[in-house]
């Protein structure tokens, strides 16, 4: 006799980490082939030579650090074990019905619909728009008496689309006050937008206590490894955050190596600059090759490939170079350093595959 499950999770989707191969160039999982910094890896160091004791369950150094550079309280802020696992505990604090609905645009990060899954809610994608971008508009009409959580990306992952400041503004105006907007920022630090228009949803959620905002040190602070993020909102959010946060979930490593990269903000931040001109430089081939490419304003580029997806990415990793496939929708490949992006531009560029994977074909 075997134990008795949830008779649900056969309809849950399991997360689909990008492939790896390590005779092949990984461009699939969003990394930043920068490594941490000589402080941050001393810092690692020195937190790893206390490994039997437990780590500060609150990662309160880390969290007021946080607070302090955001100008925000430290009851505003709670750090969790990448912004992964808060976007979990979000839906958990907020959502305890099947009746209960999660809005998100559709294709966005993966993590929405199965994180409410798993919390017995029902998730409600909204397409985006032609240009791939969020359709406000429709999630707006998409909010009922039983939505309880509204997922915005920005910007947007997959497909690297982004949404202003004044834009959200509207949207943050037109949804009720009951219901929890997140603002999921995990790759702001690659936004290049005017400053007017630049769209911080720590400010936006200064006078709107139904918005949280969650950022990560996996991006552009390069520590994907040791899983490590934040939300901030208003403290009677963080607090209900706080009562299902799994406790000890942030390592001291992490915590040590997040607050030595956040001293060394404007060092690391300086390095996004040279992602991003090697993002423009790898759109504008691409573009020149025949694809379509929406602009990106994160670490990677978006091909709407539609039903040739899945084909794509197998003759890319045929090639050398595994990228991130999404359905019938669309390829992913993240920025690398220049020689992985030339390899990949070898693939995409061949005669061959413009050809085949184009409309110049």
């Amino acid at each position: 006799m075997t134990p008795r499950l949830r008779s649900d999770l056969s309809a849950i989707p399991a997360y689909v980490p990008g492939r790896n191969d390590p005779d092949a160039i990984k461009l699939a999982s969003n990394e930043v082939t920068f490594g941490p910094l000589p402080a941050a890896l001393e810092a690692i160091a020195a937190a790893a030579a206390l490994a039997n004791r437990y780590p500060d369950n609150r990662s309160s150094e880390l969290a007021d650090a946080i607070a302090k550079s955001l100008r925000v309280d430290p009851g505003r802020v709670l750090v969790g074990c990448g912004s992964v696992a808060l976007c979990h505990d979000i839906v958990q604090i907020a959502c305890d019905a099947p009746s209960d609905e999660v809005a998100m645009a559709w294709r966005s990060f993966e993590t929405y619909p199965i994180a409410t899954r798993i919390a017995g809610a029902t998730p409600v994608q909204v397409p985006l728009t032609a240009d791939h971008v969020h359709d406000l508009a429709a999630l707006t009409a998409a909010i009922t008496d039983n939505t309880r959580v509204v997922f915005v990306c920005n910007p947007n992952n997959p497909t690297g689309t982004a949404l202003g400041r004044g834009a959200l503004e509207r949207f943050l105006d037109a949804v009720p006050a009951s219901v929890l907007v997140v603002l999921d920022e995990a790759y702001s630090e690659y936004l290049r937008v005017a400053s007017d228009d630049f769209p911080d949803g720590v400010e936006l959620g200064r006078t709107r206590p139904n918005v949280v905002v969650l950022r990560t040190f996996s991006k552009a602070y390069g520590l994907a490894g040791l899983r490590v993020g934040y939300a901030v909102g208003d403290p009677s959010v963080i607090s209900a955050l706080s009562q299902v946060h799994v406790p000890f979930s942030v390592s001291r490593v992490a915590q040590a190596a997040a607050l030595a990269s956040l001293r060394a903000r404007d060092e690391l931040l300086a390095r996004t600059d040279s992602l991003v001109a090697e993002r423009g430089r790898v759109r504008s081939a691409l573009l020149a090759a025949g694809y379509a490419v929406p602009p990106s304003q994160t670490n990677f580029v978006w091909l709407p490939l539609g039903e040739r997806s899945a084909a794509y990415a197998t003759a890319s990793a045929d090639a050398g170079v595994l990228i991130r496939a999404y359905g019938a929708d669309g390829v992913r490949i993240t920025i690398g350093e220049p020689r992985e992006n030339d390899a990949f531009l070898a693939f995409a560029t061949a005669p061959a595959t413009a050809a085949a994977f184009t409309d110049r074909g």
